[in-house]
């Protein structure tokens, strides 16, 4: 497979449209409450874009009819914004992605509107922590599967969770979507070796049930198939050309999470 290669330059473009991507995050999980329809959610996010001098990925894409991806409860991902109203006790998962110059930026999250219960907020914890872990396991000099590998690994020792088996992580830069689909699973020390340039978006979805799922009639939303809620992480991520990886859609770069794995984050883009 050919992986797209990024300069420190083109990196930069990559860093600004991640920014943009995690502002409108940050504005929309503000405006996340009971009684909001997940369309006003989308026109905040439209709004924040082109604010920020951007280009929504997600519109148009293949025909998607929105700006952001808002999956509720037991849809995990895809959900296309409407007139649903976000109840007390919904799980609201948001996937974003941004244009700048050319370059693209993609990140997700999610979160429980009040009352949390324990259980299910537990699990976005775990989905959440599976990406760092993934992050950390895709250093420069790793394998491709070895960030798969990691994400299930932690996964699996944190409890009785469903891994999405036909969704993963991939390649990103000129397009959202580029090669290397990244799998949330699977043996280690297989695929490319992770080198400098290289920028991936990585994007764990688990389950408090199986893995199953199926697309709903709209072609778009992606549900369980035993209707158990869900949770969807995501963020971008590059090797840097002094070979330390940055968070390209986090404010510090990932050097917080990432410190804990005793990894440094690259100051080239900082």
């Amino acid at each position: 497979m050919a992986i797209q290669i990024k300069t420190l330059d083109q990196l930069k473009t990559m860093r600004k449209a991640g920014l943009l991507v995690r502002s409108t995050l940050e504005l929309v999980k503000a405006n996340i409450k009971a009684g909001i329809t997940t369309s006003a959610l989308d026109a905040i996010a439209e709004a924040n874009i082109k604010r920020g001098g951007g280009t929504s990925n997600f519109k148009g894409y293949h025909g998607y009819p929105a700006t952001i991806c808002v999956s509720v409860n037991d849809e995990i991902v895809h959900g296309i914004p409407g007139d649903r109203m976000i109840m007390p006790g919904d799980i609201v998962s948001v996937d974003c992605g941004a244009v700048i110059d050319g370059w693209h930026g993609d990140a997700a999250f999610s979160v429980i509107v009040d009352p949390k219960d324990e259980a299910r907020q537990k699990m976005l914890d775990v989905c959440e922590e599976s990406m760092w872990v993934g992050i950390a396991a895709g250093a420069a000099g790793a394998k491709l599967s070895d960030i798969g590998h990691a994400i299930e690994k932690y996964t699996n020792a944190q409890g009785n969770y469903g891994i999405l088996r036909e969704y993963g992580g991939h390649g990103i830069g000129t397009s959202m979507h580029m090669e290397p689909h990244i799998l949330n699973y699977g043996k280690p020390g297989h695929g490319p070796t992770i080198e400098a340039g290289m920028v991936f978006a990585i994007e764990p979805m688990i389950t408090m049930g199986t893995h199953k799922t199926k697309i709903l009639d709209d072609k778009w939303t992606v549900v369980t198939t035993d209707k158990s809620h869900g949770s969807h992480f995501e963020n971008s991520y590059c090797i840097a050309p002094d070979g330390k990886p940055f968070v390209l859609t986090e404010v510090d770069g990932g050097k917080a999470n990432l410190a804990r794995f005793g990894i440094e984050v690259s100051e080239l883009l900082s």
